[in-house]
């Protein structure tokens, strides 16, 4: 019966963190979106006056929202940016198994 219990758990805490990790691609997914489009629209709206389109107003909501993005990484993620020994050992492994004969 305890056995059970533990496999629901771990069950649990499994599906929240897939949860957390499809909340953070989203979350991405939408900042990619408007600020392309955004881009798009200052340069609908300016042309290619490069004087008007590199300017602090045409991106800071991609510098603040970005800002945003980078503190929710560290939420789901955890500090640890870029390639850990863990990731390391789990890629290897991925690779000597689909390396067999």
């Amino acid at each position: 019966m305890n056995h059970q219990f533990q496999d629901e758990e771990r069950y649990l805490r499994a599906q929240k963190r897939v949860k957390e990790i499809k909340g953070f691609y989203r979350h991405l997914l939408w900042y990619v979106i408007v600020n392309v489009l955004i881009i798009l629209g200052v340069v609908a709206a300016y042309g290619w006056d490069f004087s008007k389109i590199f300017t602090f107003n045409a991106y800071s909501t991609a510098l603040f929202w970005g800002i945003g993005i980078a503190f929710h990484w560290i939420g789901v993620f955890g500090k640890s940016v870029g390639f850990s020994k863990k990731w390391e050992e789990r890629k290897i492994k991925e690779f000597m198994d689909k390396d067999k004969f």
